[in-house]
């Protein structure tokens, strides 16, 4: 049986899902992320960027305002505000793409979600802050619970698995019953298996090969893999396959993330979080005109 979500509820709308993904586009407000920390930081620039990647074919737009990447500096809830509202208030008047807030303070996420956004996008799968529950309740967000082992600051600290995919479907499985508990409807949650997140290169690839296992709880699917480091790793280890030195020859993630994209597609993954988004976008089209898609599931 087909157990593949076929909606997503956010605050004012449902999205419905075809047999291709739909594209996040990634807005970091930050100095620091691991790709383009520092090239979005002032909120002109980061609005500009924003819809720059909605005319691109962007579905819908995340914003963040802490680097989650491996060892970064946590920054207070006061500070992420700043960065973030600011774009999301320009943003509300000039797009009708659905935002979201890629946070896991409850704060920030009320306000932003006042402000205009839809969905809160929590790293920590609601569990950094004792109050986000009652803010997604209250706001009528759609969520997306994601995995992670420990915290930025310690996730890369050998993490260990005995079995990648089943701990991690064990452990969505249980913050989707957790968030059914409290409350939260099931249409309004998205999981994440967090790749990068607490997870060895090869644990990333299992991962990326498997994601059609997580279809069997029922809810949407993001998966957010652009440029991340599992992605170098394997394009670097093919260059010395090949005698080639990847000093000389620095991979392009941006290929990586490509075809990475592709294999999720045939696996029915509903969302992908991606910072090329034109690139995807064109790739997948393409993908989908050859017979590529969700029937593949």
């Amino acid at each position: 049986m087909n157990t593949r979500a076929q909606t997503w509820r956010l605050k004012t709308r449902t999205l419905a899902f075809g047999p291709l993904p739909l594209l996040m586009g990634i807005v970091n407000v930050t100095p620091d992320s691991f790709s383009d920390g520092g090239q979005f930081l002032d909120p002109g620039r980061a609005a500009d960027h924003a819809l720059r990647l909605a005319a691109e074919g962007a579905d819908l737009l995340d914003l963040g305002g802490e680097s989650t990447r491996p060892n970064a500096t946590p920054v207070s809830a006061a500070e992420e505000l700043r960065r973030v509202l600011p774009v999301i208030e320009r943003l509300r008047g000039q797009t009708t793409i659905p935002l979201s807030i890629d946070t896991s303070k409850a704060f920030v996420a009320r306000e932003c979600v006042a402000a205009g956004a839809e969905i809160i996008n929590d790293v920590t799968g609601l569990t950094g802050d004792p109050e986000m529950i009652a803010v997604t309740l209250s706001s009528g967000a759609g969520i997306c619970a994601m995995h992670m082992r420990g915290t930025p600051q310690t996730m890369q600290d050998d993490p260990t698995y005995t079995d990648v995919i089943t701990e991690i479907f064990t452990y969505l499985k249980q913050r989707r019953d957790d968030l059914l508990a409290a409350g939260i409807a099931r249409e309004a949650i998205c999981l994440d298996p967090g790749i990068g997140f607490g997870k060895t290169h090869s644990h990333n690839l299992e991962l990326m090969a498997n994601c059609s296992r997580f279809h069997e709880l029922g809810c949407p699917l993001m998966v957010g893999h652009s440029r991340k480091g599992f992605i170098g790793k394997a394009l670097q280890n093919d260059l010395a396959a090949r005698g080639i030195d990847s000093a000389s020859a620095e991979p392009d993630r941006t290929f990586g993330t490509i075809g990475a994209a592709c294999a999720l597609a045939a696996q029915g993954v509903q969302i992908i979080r991606v910072h090329d988004v034109r690139a995807v976008r064109e790739a997948l089209l393409l993908f989908g005109a050859c017979g590529g898609g969700e029937e593949k599931v």
